[in-house]
């Protein structure tokens, strides 16, 4: 019988120790236990195959990406973005921005070992058989990643990074930098992805995401590079004229989103339904968010919230983003309008054309949720306009946006971007968070190479001004 405290303690090794036990974990595919929480326990094959193969690896990266994000990552940016509200214990703590290098362990290390230490085992193994679709795959999984990694910390460690025994002080690379990595390794999958030698291995029912939809995937790298572009374009029209040309070979429906589906076992299920079972210290009933969709009587409050605070979905929350087989999602086609209609605005002024991808971002946002239509029109007739200015216009997108994006960290980067919606700080007088704090375990094994002086509102992300 497999010991699972011992394998946790193991797994919990940062991206400069885990390379030792990444074969022995995507084998199994075994989804990281965090200490303080056992929302991401998820069930142990016993019959590894001797020789792991692009198939037993991608649906584990897939898998512990979607937990990763929909559980510590959700919940602290979340709590900051005041979509829902901590009422007891940790979350109460992490509401008033209470919150110590130690608490980042958990999400920093999962993103290391799980993720990316996986992945980068993946498309090693893709490369190296010349599978072109899983190295294309790969890559565009590893760009992702990153870009939540850069987003929440700023400068991470990466070209010194998961190389196990050889270096175990890897450096932190420059937070501006690594979005020229980003760019790369999108840019390089994309090429996998449409190179006519497939290989002798293709992705199908294994990858947990698009089925093994090539075209989907190639759409997925456009939209991460559409976001890194708009992520730049305050005051930059030439970024934001980047970032609708990649937008334009992206999404082109809710049918190309990028999101994971969990399934209905206890031990696979959504993040946001097992951490409620277990903990319930989250009201997602409440908060600036909830206030704003009440105060435009917004059809989407009843999809994405709950007045039944009794029910299994947890406290507050519907069953869209909270039952058991719930999603998480990384970038959807709402998302890429809402950026059309920014990046128009920063880029030409042209009002009327921005207005018109606002009000098909919020169609789409609320078919997705399953609005009915007639409801969908009540509501743009009501809110579908844009003011006259170009200050006003992107506030206004921004605000439809930071709806979207329900439980999603990009409402983060939104609000650290544009300051919009307009929150106010709920503790303390230094604001609201701007950044993750590094982990305690990071300065305890890599001390020396931990940027100084980094709290919960400074040093800035790069983009963040």
């Amino acid at each position: 019988m497999l010991d699972y405290k011992n394998i946790k303690k193991q797994i919990m090794k940062y991206s400069h120790k885990n390379l030792a036990i990444i074969g022995f974990i995507t084998v199994l595919l075994f989804q990281v236990s965090c200490q303080k929480d056992s929302f991401t326990k998820a069930n142990v094959n016993p019959n590894a195959p001797e020789t792991v193969v692009p198939a037993n690896i991608l649906p584990a990266v897939e898998t512990n990406l979607a937990y990763t994000q929909g559980g510590d990552i959700a919940r602290f940016t979340s709590l900051f973005m005041q979509q829902d509200i901590g009422f007891s214990r940790q979350a109460q703590a992490y509401y008033n921005y209470v919150l110590t290098s130690t608490d980042f362990d958990t999400p920093w290390g999962n993103m290391y070992t799980s993720v990316l230490g996986n992945n980068i085992d993946l498309l090693k193994k893709a490369d190296a058989g010349a599978y072109n679709q899983y190295s294309g795959i790969a890559r565009i999984l590893m760009a992702y990643s990153l870009q939540i990694l850069v987003d929440l910390w700023g400068d991470i460690p990466y070209s010194q990074a998961l190389q196990a025994a050889s270096n175990t002080h890897p450096v932190f690379d420059d937070d501006r930098a690594l979005y020229d990595t980003i760019k790369s390794l999108v840019t390089i999958g994309i090429g996998q992805l449409n190179n006519p030698e497939t290989g002798a291995q293709t992705p199908g029912s294994d990858d947990l995401i698009y089925g093994g939809d090539i075209s989907k995937w190639e759409k997925f790298g456009h939209a991460i590079l559409a976001r890194l572009y708009i992520h730049q374009s305050k005051d930059d029209p030439a970024m934001a004229t980047n970032a609708l040309a990649e937008a334009a070979l992206s999404f082109t429906g809710n049918e190309d989103n990028a999101q994971y589906v969990f399934g209905t076992a206890e031990t696979a299920g959504n993040p946001v339904y097992q951490f409620n079972q277990q903990r319930a210290d989250i009201d997602y009933g409440a908060g600036t968010l909830v206030d704003l969709m009440i105060a435009n009587s917004d059809p989407r409050l009843t999809v994405l919230t709950t007045p039944d605070y009794s029910d299994v979905s947890g406290v507050g929350i519907g069953d869209y983003y909270g039952a058991i087989n719930g999603h998480v999602e990384f970038i959807n086609y709402d998302e890429v309008l809402f950026l059309q209609a920014e990046a128009t605005l920063r880029s030409t002024g042209d009002i009327a054309a921005a207005e018109l991808l606002y009000q098909q971002a919020i169609t789409a946002n609320m078919a997705k949720l399953g609005i009915p239509d007639a409801e969908i029109t009540a509501y743009l007739a009501a809110h579908g306009s844009l003011p006259s200015t170009i200050a006003d216009a992107i506030n206004a997108v921004a605000q439809e946006e930071y709806v979207s994006l329900y439980l999603n960290p990009e409402a983060w980067t939104l609000w650290r971007r544009t300051n919009t919606p307009n929150l106010t700080p709920v503790s303390g007088s230094n604001g609201i968070p701007r950044r993750f704090l590094y982990p305690q375990n990071e300065y305890s094994l890599n001390g020396s190479n931990v940027p100084p002086n980094t709290t919960l509102y400074a040093p800035l992300i790069f983009w963040d001004n």
